[in-house]
């Protein structure tokens, strides 16, 4: 509303309002965890050539201000939906987005600490060693472990696409809420994260291996059973049948190498030739053991043992592997070995990511 007041003989026009207006600058500089005081120094550094006399306390003084508002907002941050209903912060809908968004946004290198973990309180004890390993300071690396334990506690009971709950539930854009369905599923699941050998795999990797598996092995969309954070019980016992690809282990190590022979050099289809009842059992075996949870909590460390680890010490290329991959899926799909359509089935949507998977985190 406005206010016309009489000044000496002048009109002066007074605009009042109780929207909350909010500083994206000094907003993200609360999220990142800086202290007031450290944000109005960086602030005043920043701006002091551009705004001449401006003083470090009078910028220090309006950080302040935006802190005490921001801590305030907080509680409703916890429960985004609130912050549409709450009736005390008049906020304009596009701040509000941007409120939350930036809430929930998170480094890859704090939640790489975080995956396959449980969230309990003894992690969240240990963070200050995360601060000091990332580099991103230790309030920043609360808020994001309490907003990953947040989003989880909430959807993890709930059926249907993951994706789609952490959207409604949370108000996330499309690929935050993405990001935060992975790390679910891998909380879920319990995948091994942390031993010594997975520890070149970024969030990056996880991400899109465990995209891949949300995607092809968990139960399908439009069925009762249908949740995204749940290996298929049914597909996982159809793999069992991959062990009958043993018995005929001969003429599909026939068919592959005559597939893979013109397309790599002589010295790679040496290595694989020779090796190829070691790559194909590993291959086997571990889809034919995915229905005992141990083995599937165990899926990254038997990737880079079985395969990643002696192909990198035979000097295999990214492109070596892709060949070799193509043609023993297709090579096992063409035989009799897998009996019905649904073992054909149950091997394709397997092999479709491994063989995406292991491209992957083939790091060179």
């Amino acid at each position: 509303m406005s206010v016309i007041n009489m000044i000496s003989g002048a009109e002066v026009e007074v605009f009042i309002s109780n929207y909350t207006l909010v500083d994206p600058e000094v907003y993200q500089l609360w999220v990142d965890g800086c202290s007031s005081a450290e944000a109005g120094t960086v602030l005043y550094e920043q701006n002091a050539a551009h705004q001449p006399g401006t003083t470090l306390e009078l910028v220090a003084s309006d950080v302040l201000d935006h802190y005490r508002t921001y801590s305030l907002l907080e509680r409703l941050l916890h429960n985004p939906p609130k912050l549409s209903e709450q009736l005390s912060f008049q906020i304009e809908p596009q701040t509000k987005q941007l409120l939350i968004e930036k809430y929930y946004e998170f480094d890859d290198v704090v939640i790489r600490e975080f995956i396959g973990k449980k969230l309990s309180s003894r992690h969240r004890k240990d963070l200050d060693e995360v601060s000091e390993k990332t580099n991103v300071s230790l309030k920043s690396c609360r808020r994001q472990f309490d907003n990953v334990k947040r989003v989880f506690k909430t959807v993890e009971e709930i059926q249907g696409s993951v994706v789609q709950n952490i959207r409604n539930l949370f108000l996330l854009p499309d690929e935050l809420a993405k990001r935060y369905a992975v790390i679910v599923f891998m909380s879920c699941i319990r995948f091994e994260t942390g031993k010594r050998k997975l520890n070149h795999l970024t969030f990056s990797d996880f991400y899109h291996c465990a995209t891949a598996i949300m995607q092809s092995w968990t139960y399908r969309e439009n069925t009762i059973d249908y949740d995204d954070t749940e290996i298929d019980k049914e597909f996982l016992s159809d793999l069992r049948e991959l062990k009958s690809l043993v018995e005929k282990e001969k003429e599909l190590k026939h068919l592959v190498c005559q597939r893979l022979k013109p397309k790599v050099l002589e010295r790679t289809f040496v290595e694989l030739e020779s090796n190829f009842r070691t790559y194909s059992r590993a291959i086997v075996y571990i889809g034919a053991n995915l229905n005992h949870t141990r083995e599937l909590r165990s899926l990254f460390v038997d990737l880079i043992e079985r395969f990643i680890e002696p192909w990198r010490q035979s000097g295999l290329t990214q492109s070596d592997l892709n060949a070799f991959l193509s043609a023993y899926t297709s090579c096992a799909l063409e035989m009799d070995a897998l009996k019905d359509t649904e073992s054909k089935m149950a091997f394709d949507r397997y092999m479709s990511v491994i063989s995406s998977c292991l491209l992957k985190i083939f790091h060179s």
